[in-house]
């Protein structure tokens, strides 16, 4: 079971000078200080929410299913061992392969096929993961306890929406 604890720091407001003129005018038009994290919900009905109205965790019961999208943590730059899951060579008795992206294809094609799996940017990514079963909603204290895991480190903004594929 994962606690989520981002609605906390989603709803920060933001230092006055530290936004720029247009962030001030989406604040000002919703009668709100302008905030760390200002996101447009789309499909939904123009009667049931008002400009700058306020989300609450409330809005989710136990035992809805969920989709949490978020960015992945980054992790630089990676080997393909860590990146791909590839298992590495022998470690003695001459071999002269121990962590490398081994066989790139055929020798006739004279490239590189799109689609290799070679080392590179790890992580930093958009990821959604679907069918969250939410596990207890604590309105108090403004959390919603999903059990599965949520992409992003601490304190990172995500958006939880009902699921698109239900089982």
């Amino acid at each position: 079971m994962t606690v989520t604890k981002r609605f906390k720091s989603a709803l920060k407001t933001k230092k006055a000078q530290r936004a720029n003129k247009p962030e001030k005018g989406h604040a000002a038009k919703a009668n709100t200080a302008p905030k760390r994290f200002v996101r447009e919900i789309r499909g939904v009905n123009l009667g049931e929410f008002e400009v700058g109205q306020e989300l609450k965790a409330d809005i989710f019961a136990e035992g809805d299913v969920v989709d949490v999208a978020g960015v992945t943590k980054g992790k630089g730059f990676q080997g393909s061992i860590k990146r791909h899951n590839q298992s590495r060579g022998p470690m003695a008795h001459g071999s002269r392969y121990h962590r490398g992206p081994g066989s790139l294809g055929a020798v006739d094609a004279g490239r590189v096929f799109k689609g290799q799996s070679l080392p590179g940017q790890m992580g930093g990514d958009n990821v959604t993961i679907q069918n969250l079963e939410v596990v207890k909603v604590v309105a108090e204290r403004n959390l919603i306890l999903v059990k599965g895991s949520v992409p992003g480190p601490k304190n990172g903004c995500v958006l939880v929406t009902t699921a698109v594929k239900k089982n």
